[in-house]
């Protein structure tokens, strides 16, 4: 899913950061989502942490393009775009683990680890299959979370005398042919799950009553499944609902005045990208386009990277100072503020219930746990017998 906000592309923060940072010659090489690290918090970084080292943010489109980066480097430890840390979805972080690909975190160096709420630090706590055990090894940083939300047009919804706000809305009647939801089994039937009081990580899905019935009247409303092209036609006015990521619907209403969001009040589904190291590491020298350019100049020659720099990044992305204004500019949550006081919040958080939602509603929506394979295959069987539905 897209992600976006207020950055500097990759190549000019490179420079940036090479021009300003003369009096270091360690390079901390970040892989992160594209748009998802504010130019602002860079600057930030160096001015609160110096001497600190020479920064090369080099972004990507997708969070599975950043999953498939760790492969090719497990595959090829001498790849030369190799980086120190790199940002992954927590949907990537059983196979992760499971592959060998990164390797664990020390929260002990992290002086603001105690500042996460105890749900994100549990959350990468994990064993080496991949299942959540608090005896086992942190795998990984959470930088910023989002939630599964509910896109509506109010223009429409005006006619029909009232809004969506919880799941159970999206089987009226009024709305048959005009819903678009993710191209997601875990997705859609855990939203019906939350309509009947369950937990989207429920895996015994013969022994839920009404579930397959439910979900087959669900497809009879839907117009469309798809996680990435669903924008466009809600924009249009060819959907008049749509479900999908915050991270994706935020941006969407600085521009479009007859869309509202809602996270449902029965609780949704959250989602976090990590910090994650990946499992080999070699120094990384810079491209050989820079070297050429500044061959004639020794101090520019760079240095393998005091590893020290990875845990100041990670836990600086944790300071309660740092969460509202990387919240504000990547339009997803740092954990850190679900933490918070309210009053210590600035008031565009406060007031939104997207970014900051109501204590209850947080504390009834569930990260999509990782399954064994007897719970995949439940939920691929249901899925496909389910999207086979004849819509009358």
């Amino acid at each position: 899913m897209k992600r976006r906000s207020l950055l500097l592309g990759a190549a000019t923060l490179a420079l940036s950061q090479l021009v300003a940072g003369c009096d270091s010659k360690s390079i901390l090489t970040i892989r992160a989502l594209k748009n998802s690290i504010p130019a602002q918090l860079v600057s930030k970084f160096r001015r609160d942490v110096p001497p600190s080292p020479l920064l090369q943010v080099t972004q990507e489109g997708q969070l599975k393009e950043l999953f498939a980066l760790l492969q090719e480097w497990k595959q090829v430890p001498e790849s030369e775009n190799q980086a120190n840390l790199v940002m992954l979805g927590d949907y990537w972080l059983t196979l992760a683990i499971r592959q060998k690909l990164i390797q664990p975190i020390d929260p002990a160096k992290l002086a603001n680890w105690a500042q996460l709420p105890e749900r994100w630090r549990n959350l990468v706590t994990r064993n080496d299959d991949g299942f959540l055990d608090a005896r086992e090894n942190v795998w990984g940083v959470p930088y910023r979370w989002g939630s599964t939300v509910i896109a509506y047009r109010t223009d429409k919804f005006k006619a029909l005398g009232w809004t969506p706000t919880d799941w159970s809305d999206l089987w009226r009647e009024e709305l048959r042919d005009r819903i678009s939801l993710p191209d997601s089994a875990r997705e859609v039937i855990g939203l019906t799950l939350k309509k009947l009081g369950k937990s989207y990580n429920t895996q015994q899905l013969d022994q839920v009553p009404n579930l397959k019935k439910e979900l087959a009247n669900l497809h009879r409303q839907v117009k469309l499944y798809s996680s990435d092209a669903y924008l466009q036609p809600l924009i249009l006015g060819d959907t008049w609902l749509a479900v999908g990521s915050s991270a994706d619907l935020l941006p969407l209403l600085q521009t479009e005045k007859d869309i509202a969001l809602v996270i449902p009040v029965s609780g949704t589904a959250l989602w976090t990208d990590l910090w994650v190291q990946p499992a080999l590491r070699n120094p990384v020298p810079l491209k050989k386009n820079w070297m050429d350019f500044w061959r004639n100049f020794d101090f520019w020659k760079p240095v393998p990277l005091d590893k020290k720099w990875i845990d100041v990044w990670m836990d600086f992305c944790l300071q309660p100072q740092i969460a509202p204004q990387l919240s504000l500019l990547t339009k997803a949550s740092s954990p850190i503020i679900a933490g918070m006081k309210p009053e210590d919040l600035p008031e565009a958080i406060r007031t939104n219930s997207v970014l900051l939602p109501d204590a209850k509603i947080l504390a009834a929506s569930d990260f999509l746990l990782p399954f064994g394979d007897a719970g995949i295959a439940q939920y691929r069987s249901l899925w496909q017998e389910i999207r086979q539905v004849v819509k009358s």
